[in-house]
């Protein structure tokens, strides 16, 4: 964990490990807001656990150092999104840089606004986007869009979880939406707009929950501006092994977590086969493990190799 530390006249090291928080502005891409939060903290390892669309803004988890060996845990965690969406009119995009049309038709009543989206509950068959950054024959599928071609996409089963109005203001409805990984929003409310039968277009999306984290939590890139600015490299990270709470917990003694962290499969007795998240006492994060079932515990991914001397747990 990395908190306010003072930087100037540092020897260089490689940075923190930890999970950063970020809200993400809009106009920029993950990939430029992960490389700004490089340079902040002053990381040479990093990176983020999820795409957000440049126009769009909220919850970018990016992981430094030693927790990205665990980022891959969160790509597979359901997501929160607030989207706005302008009904009476469609976009070739999807969201607003596109041809936008009038459809003529935005007089729909509340209740059937209701009845709708809980039509959406449940696992759903989502075809993705042309404007999207999935790869056909080396391109990526927005390049082609913008040449004008246009290819064949399998549609994929998605989950949606919630779907609730929140507020409707002439043209202009406000959703929320908790969903599986994979679940293109802009497709959502394409869908949505169809299924009131005015269509409907994505004018803004905001990430408001990744997993167990919450937009609540998250800093912004002016926030890390201002810490560098006072000499200091930033906010507090949250440590790797909150990338992996979804995972069941096992807790080794000192003799099996010392032979774990060096690779070696160790003996241990119940809980169900598969990933566990591997502590030794009284709280120190191993990594991850697979428990076969036959009472065999081996290595999957592990925190780095610390000196004895260093970790009197293990001394």
């Amino acid at each position: 964990m990395v908190g306010q530390i003072p930087t100037s006249g540092a020897p260089r090291d490689p940075g923190p490990t930890g999970v950063l928080l970020l809200d993400k502005p809009p106009g920029i891409s993950s990939t430029r807001a992960l490389a700004v939060a490089k340079r902040l903290l002053g990381s040479r390892k990093a990176g983020h656990t999820g795409t957000l669309d440049p126009f769009a803004t909220g919850l970018l988890p990016i992981a430094f150092g030693e927790a990205t060996k665990f980022s891959r845990f969160l790509f597979d965690a359901p997501k929160g999104y607030e989207a706005s969406l302008r009904l009476g009119y469609t976009s070739s995009t999807g969201d607003p840089e596109g041809d936008i049309r009038s459809t003529g038709a935005i007089h729909v009543d509340l209740g059937k606004i209701d009845e709708d989206l809980r039509s959406f509950m449940g696992v759903q068959w989502q075809t993705p986007p042309m404007h999207s950054a999935l790869h056909h024959q080396g391109k990526r599928l927005y390049e082609l869009a913008r040449e004008g071609v246009e290819v064949p996409r399998a549609p994929r089963s998605v989950q949606i979880y919630s779907l609730e109005m929140v507020s409707k203001s002439g043209e202009n409805l406000l959703i929320s939406v908790k969903c599986s990984k994979g679940t293109y929003i802009r497709t959502l409310a394409e869908d949505i707009g169809k299924r009131l039968g005015c269509g409907a277009f994505l004018t803004a999306l905001r990430r408001t929950q990744v997993g167990d984290f919450s937009i609540d939590e998250a800093v912004s890139l002016e926030d890390l501006e201002a810490l560098q600015s006072q000499g200091l490299r930033g906010p507090p990270l949250s440590p790797p092994e909150s990338l992996v709470r979804s995972l069941p917990r096992t807790l080794l003694d000192r003799e099996s977590g010392r032979a774990f962290s060096q690779g070696r499969v160790v003996a241990h007795e119940g809980g169900e086969g598969g990933e566990v998240a591997v502590f030794a006492a009284p709280d120190r994060f191993l990594g991850v493990g697979f428990r076969d079932g036959a009472g065999r515990l081996r290595s999957v991914r592990l925190m780095a190799a610390v000196p004895e001397a260093d970790c009197p747990d293990f001394a």
